[in-house]
């Protein structure tokens, strides 16, 4: 007679096993769809490690460094319009200030699509400066992973400045005022 009784409520413990598995492998499946579904709506911003970098100097505005940034093989990224994290050096003095002090246009980038960005070395009308020939540059937010670039020739720097990052050169030249 026991094992009467003890077959139905095994029965019905096996079932709500299975009733709790069912539900939480649709909720698994829904969470999972959604976060894929999200991410492949959602461009994510850039790193630096996402990006390639070109340096090169420009005689317009009294001569700058301008900062060819691409996405690599594969990555689709945007940049924020904020100056890059870059100095010159270690110190504090060698790091660059804005150039602009509004934030500009988010720049996607992808495939052949580049952002540019304006550095200035010396913003000072002196005979002042310390001498560097290479540049460390990050996103902004992500100077843990700064990559150091060689500069086409040595630069004298004395406050320096950078443009935010921006889809046209032209856009990127840093005036001095």
């Amino acid at each position: 007679m026991r094992s009467r009784f003890a077959a139905p409520s095994a029965r019905l413990a096996l079932a709500a096993v299975a009733a709790v598995a069912v539900t939480a492998t649709a909720a698994g499946t829904a969470t999972a769809t959604a976060t894929a579904d999200s991410r492949s709506a959602t461009v994510r911003a850039c790193a630096t490690k996402d990006l390639s970098f070109k340096v090169s100097l420009k005689t317009q505005a009294g001569g700058y460094y301008l900062v060819t940034a691409k996405a690599k093989s594969g990555v689709t990224c945007y940049l924020e319009g904020v100056f890059p994290s870059a100095s010159f050096g270690s110190s504090a003095d060698t790091e660059v200030a804005p150039a602009e002090h509004a934030v500009s246009d988010r720049v996607t980038l992808s495939g052949a699509t580049a952002a540019y960005a304006g550095i200035n070395p010396k913003t000072t009308n002196n005979d002042f400066g310390k001498e560097f020939d290479f540049l460390h540059l990050s996103v902004a937010g992500d100077e843990i992973n700064a990559v150091t670039l060689a500069l086409p020739d040595t630069a004298t720097v004395d406050r320096p400045v950078a443009t935010n990052w921006h889809a046209n050169p032209a856009d990127a030249v840093p005036f001095a005022n």
